[in-house]
């Protein structure tokens, strides 16, 4: 994808700090509630067990500290915004498993590490920039847009241990909100325009898909849902037309399909 003609929206780095802080934090005390039972359970994510999933999160966050502790890239510039982050992590999936799968065995102890990625985290990030530069898989970024892109991890992937294992953990309420607003984002950077108006109450609201240009009163096209859904249609954990037929989703207007642009992130 060319690189983002708009400008992004901007996100408070102390607020987004703590919002992984406190979505990790969540997820963590979880985590040690889990039986051998529980973590031997299948997940939506093809062969991985709650086990594997469990160690995954804490990748959201400890490599946010690798990453830091590494030598600044050189440049001044990021070689990846935060609008082009959701287009970027196709085709690493491969290898995001197999560096799960290594980490849930090298680590059985999910409690010991918990503890030190939260320890690790709490030392390294804290007092950095916003616009320190950092290394990532998908090209170097902006610390505050990385921090931003670990909300959508750590929310995206609470929801499949919810799933998975049957908990009820929380979201972090600003976890949730910046995950909302990037993948709503997302939405108007993939398809630019201005005839569909996207609502996701309380967090987002983003007008996309080329057309007539609404102005004023209520526009013609508009899809509305909530923050949890809107995540699991970007990211395909459920499909448009299972969210529509289950009325987890409104959709008023000829062009408010947006069943042939959804996922965003594969």
């Amino acid at each position: 994808m060319p690189p983002s003609q708009k400008r992004a929206r901007r996100y408070d780095l102390a607020r987004t700090r703590t919002a992984v802080q406190a979505q990790f934090a969540h997820v963590r005390s979880a985590v040690s509630t889990l039986t051998p039972d529980q973590l031997a359970l299948p997940t939506r994510l093809g062969e991985w067990t709650v086990r594997e999933l469990a160690a995954h999160l804490t990748m959201a966050a400890s490599n946010v500290c690798r990453n830091l502790e590494l030598p600044e890239p050189p440049g001044e510039k990021p070689e990846v915004s935060l609008l082009e982050w959701p287009f970027s992590t196709a085709g690493r999936a491969g290898r995001i498993a197999d560096d799960t799968r290594a980490l849930a065995a090298d680590r059985p102890d999910l409690d010991a590490l918990y503890a030190e990625v939260a320890d690790r985290f709490d030392a390294v990030v804290p007092g950095v920039g916003e616009d320190r530069l950092l290394p990532t898989r998908v090209g170097v970024m902006r610390l505050g847009d990385f921090l931003v892109t670990r909300t959508v991890e750590l929310v995206v992937h609470t929801d499949d241990l919810n799933a998975a294992a049957g908990l009820d953990i929380p979201y972090d309420r600003q976890a949730l909100a910046a995950c909302t607003r990037l993948l709503a984002d997302a939405l108007a950077e993939k398809v630019p325009g201005g005839s569909v108006e996207v609502r996701v109450p309380p967090f987002a609201v983003v007008q996309c898909v080329p057309g007539p240009k609404h102005t004023r009163g209520t526009p013609p096209n508009v899809v509305e849902t909530d923050p949890l859904t809107w995540m699991r249609l970007a990211t395909g954990r459920t499909q448009w037309r299972a969210a529509l037929d289950a009325a987890e989703v409104s959709a008023g207007g000829e062009r408010a399909d947006l069943g042939d642009l959804l996922p965003l992130l594969r």
